[in-house]
């Protein structure tokens, strides 16, 4: 990179959203959101965040626990409804990023900090984008589990039954769909399709055996009982740890075996009803405050590598996460892979499992 484009992409990073730009969000006064849990990723503080920065702007919060299936029926439900039922912004899953640009749900807009989210991950013409990523990983109740699970196959083992979920429904929620995956990518499956068919696999013989909990999986399942390990993104874990404080005590475990990372991204409905203030939403989430806000629910934030070469991580951020050893192994699959995967899980979930998780 020469030293101009460098001193350009400085400038940009740094950039704040205009006078302009805040001035019509304020006029709208309101944003209304989609399946953001508030202790998933840390979004309650990043919620709050920005009704702090912009006191004029509501946050209108809808169904919390809905899946990125969910949401995207949420914008095609509503395209002529301007009403509070219409969601500005979504955040999906990687594979539902170009699903909505084709379907053409989508609004196209490039934050200021555009140039330090890697390519890789983000819509050229600015659709879609990533977000933040993690791994999956298990989440387990240390008072009902004597002995943690440390890969996929030991969930096969007869002492879990009746205890292992996915904290999501395999046929819309994008954190179900990949657990399958991550547990195909365990027994040597190629990312994708095989993949897919081969998690499936793994969770039919899961079910068989009586180990798998139709139910999805949740802090408060965990605490309860009813799902004592959980297959879920290691941010979701470690957030579902601190809020659990040791009642009861749980364990979070990278698997051995199938580490995969997965990719949310974010999206403007090209329906949305308060458009500036959804764009005023992104140019928050993808400043320094919004990305390290997300890094402390121990979500990898897209502009990680760039703010770490910045010198604009604090150290104790870094620190909280799980050690870096646990994602040397970490498998990003490609949009192509993740699509297949997706197409499999979703497609036969019913025929070959046949467990109807909710």
């Amino acid at each position: 990179m020469t030293g101009a484009m460098l001193m350009a992409t400085t400038a940009i990073a740094r950039a704040e959203p205009s006078a302009e730009l805040i001035a019509a969000a304020e006029a709208e006064g309101q944003l209304t959101t989609i399946a953001l849990p508030r202790d998933w990723c840390a979004y309650g503080e990043l919620i709050d965040g920005f009704k702090k920065k912009y006191p004029k702007i509501a946050v209108n919060e809808l169904n919390p626990d809905a899946g990125s299936a969910d949401e995207v029926e949420a914008i095609k439900a509503n395209k002529d409804n301007k009403g509070p039922q219409a969601p500005d912004v979504v955040d999906v899953g990687l594979a539902f990023g170009p699903q909505m640009k084709a379907e053409g749900l989508t609004m196209p807009y490039k934050v200021s900090t555009w140039d330090e989210i890697p390519d890789n991950i983000k819509d050229a013409d600015g659709n879609w984008y990533g977000d933040y990523y993690g791994v999956m990983s298990f989440l387990v109740n240390k008072d009902l589990v004597k002995e943690t699970p440390k890969d996929w196959a030991d969930l096969l083992k007869p002492e879990y039954a009746g205890q292992v979920s996915l904290a999501g429904d395999p046929r819309a929620s994008n954190q179900a769909i990949l657990g399958v995956l991550a547990a195909g990518l365990a027994q040597d499956a190629k990312a994708g399709k095989e993949a897919g068919e081969k998690g499936l696999e793994f969770f039919k013989e899961l079910n068989a055996k009586g180990n798998f909990v139709p139910v999805i999986g949740k802090s408060g399942t965990l605490a309860q009982g009813a799902t004592p390990i959980i297959v879920m993104w290691d941010y979701n874990a470690l957030a579902a740890k601190d809020t659990l404080a040791g009642n009861p005590p749980v364990d979070v475990v990278v698997p051995d075996k199938g580490v995969l990372a997965g990719v949310y991204v974010q999206a403007i409905s090209a329906y949305a009803p308060h458009p500036n203030a959804a764009k005023l939403w992104m140019e928050y989430i993808y400043s320094d405050e919004g990305q390290l806000t997300w890094l402390k629910g121990y979500c990898h934030p897209a502009r990680f590598n760039a703010m770490v070469k910045a010198g604009k991580v604090p150290q104790d951020l870094i620190d909280k996460l799980p050690p870096a050893a646990s994602y040397e192994k970490a498998y990003f699959p490609t949009l192509q892979e993740v699509d297949d995967n997706k197409a499999a899980v979703t497609g036969a979930w019913d025929k070959v499992v046949g467990a109807n998780v909710q």
